[in-house]
């Protein structure tokens, strides 16, 4: 048997305490499953990291999914036009058994869907259609896209609304036909800064093919992320795992402003389930995993 050092019986008792301190802070409702949690998410929301390219070649992305595997993540999320050899990963992730769930269109934030020039605005079309493409060849189920930038007079939020949802439109065909949903992602662009909008905006684009990817501390710079989620629901289709504070911007998971037992609370009641991604840097990838294992409820 083993019998705790002081130090271990000093650390376990703060860490009590902490605990203790932080459920006082909590609504009723979350304070009761806080003090009954049992990992109900394990099985159900899965870890991953934003991977980019993942490898240079067959080998280098063996090698990445291996690691991936072993420090206990379930996948890892790519990146188009990163991704340089697709072929070469779909055999890495048949070798080793390690999903890439999806890809982030690394062309959206130049190349914009809302850019005022309709020739940009192809590039961004052919770019999101080229993403739709690499996921599905590499066996992923979305394509992560920010669907334009509030900039000024030539590029308005109704700039915005309106270019993005006909130029998202137009790809949705190739989305049905490969099985890709298109993902919109909340992020600091002047874009649907509030619950509300988000949830119009997907509405009004009406389609099964078209979801949120929902960034967790991205909201936080405005509002409860928890509100979010619980505005959101259903649209909600996978998450961006990060944290953010006021006082130390984008930081440590656990360590900003998100109430991760809210957060908890929220994912349980529009039953949440899916792929978690962390996009950010922790003190290690494995103390990331531990985190996400914590916060999450895996």
């Amino acid at each position: 048997m083993h019998h705790p050092t002081r130090r271990e019986f000093l650390q376990s008792s703060a860490a009590l305490a902490a605990s203790g301190a932080m459920l006082g802070s909590l609504s009723a409702t979350t304070q009761a499953v806080e003090a009954n949690r049992t990992r109900a998410n394990k099985g159900r929301i899965y870890k991953a990291n934003k991977g980019g390219g993942i490898g240079a070649d067959h080998a280098a992305m063996v090698a990445k999914l291996e690691q991936y595997k072993q420090l206990g993540f379930d996948g890892i999320e790519g990146g188009s036009p990163e991704i340089k050899d697709v072929p070469a990963l779909r055999r890495a992730v048949e070798e080793t058994g390690v999903p890439v769930h999806g890809v982030v269109d690394g062309v959206h934030w130049n190349e914009r869907l809302s850019s005022p020039d309709p020739k940009v605005r192809d590039i961004g079309r052919e770019a999101l259609e080229q993403a739709i493409r690499d996921s599905h060849a590499i066996g992923g189920s979305t394509v992560l896209l920010v669907p334009g930038k509030v900039t000024g007079p030539d590029e308005t939020h109704d700039d915005v609304w309106q270019r993005s949802i006909v130029e998202i439109r137009k790809v949705l065909p190739l989305s049905s036909r490969l099985g890709i949903r298109v993902l919109i992602e909340n992020v600091w662009n002047g874009f649907c800064e509030n619950p509300d909008e988000m949830r119009d905006y997907i509405d009004e684009i009406d389609s099964p093919w078209v979801g949120v990817y929902f960034d967790i501390g991205n909201v936080r710079k405005f509002g409860p992320s928890e509100d979010w989620i619980r505005t959101l629901g259903t649209r909600i289709v996978k998450l961006d795992v990060k944290d953010w504070g006021q006082k130390n911007s984008f930081c440590r998971l656990g360590e900003g402003d998100v109430n991760w037992p809210e957060v908890r609370a929220a994912l349980a009641e529009i039953q949440f389930t899916g792929w978690a991604t962390r996009e950010g840097g922790d003190n290690s990838l494995g103390d990331t995993v531990q985190l996400m294992n914590e916060l999450l409820d895996l």
